[in-house]
């Protein structure tokens, strides 16, 4: 990571995880733009006095590791692929600083809009508890047969406006691997907008622009499999790679 961020995000005003209920914003849209590490710096700050920061324990860059689960002929990553309107993602994500552990369960609908459900567990499992299998059936109303599909892990940012209703997460250093495939981009930046509904009145959205960098469509999820699973159809990614490949080259 660039030295100048972890200098930058210092100037924020912090936000407690507790105060980050007000803007759950479990139900929402998200809107994702991909920059490459060094714009970064720029776009901080100029929106530094219009979020504040999340802040656990000292710390304002944050450790996410998830575990995502998908059927042995990979149902969740070709329902993206062949861009089916209603997907579903399973994954367990834990928050290192906080010692928190979940099992997540997103859900988009035909309108873009997103739904996340999640019930705490202990910690990673890589076999599905009783009560896993129960909350994933209760939530998506079907029974799938789920593995693990591969292990993902970067650093995030979260930012919250302190006008509006709108966090901003800003994901680092990203890396996937299963058994001994491993890839990382780690001068890729994903942020992503989550508001009730998409609005470019945002001020980070307002200073992508600024920079001609405008929405675009991508899931870690989807370039991760790609990435460490030699025998997967991704003609309709396979624009994505290359334009990240390209960014962070």
């Amino acid at each position: 990571m660039n030295p100048n961020i972890p200098k930058l995000i210092k100037e924020l005003k912090s936000i407690s995880l507790g105060e980050m209920d007000s803007v759950s914003l479990m139900k929402r849209t998200d809107t994702k733009f991909i920059i490459d590490e060094k714009d970064l710096i720029a776009v901080l700050k100029n929106i530094k006095d219009k979020y504040r920061i999340l802040e656990i324990e000292g710390n304002r860059v944050l450790t996410y590791s998830s575990l995502y689960f998908d059927t042995p002929t990979k149902k969740f990553y070709h329902d993206h692929h062949n861009r089916k309107i209603n997907r579903t993602k399973v994954r367990m994500r834990k928050y290192v600083e906080s010692d928190l552990c979940f099992l997540e369960i997103k859900q988009k609908d035909g309108r873009g809009k997103t739904t996340k459900s999640r019930i705490p567990i202990d910690d990673f499992e890589t076999e599905l508890s009783d009560n896993s299998i129960e909350f994933i059936k209760n939530t998506t109303q079907e029974s799938f047969d789920l593995e693990p599909i591969i292990w993902n892990e970067f650093n995030r940012i979260t930012l919250v406006n302190i006008e509006g209703k709108e966090r901003i997460t800003i994901d680092l250093n990203l890396s996937f691997k299963i058994n001994d495939a491993f890839k990382a981009y780690n001068n890729l930046v994903i942020i992503e907008v989550k508001q009730e509904r998409f609005t470019r009145t945002s001020p980070v959205v307002k200073q992508l622009k600024l920079i001609q960098i405008n929405p675009y469509k991508i899931s870690k999820y989807c370039i991760g499999m790609i990435s460490v699973y030699n025998d997967l159809k991704y003609n309709r990614f396979k624009s994505k790679l290359i334009k990240v490949n390209k960014l962070i080259a």
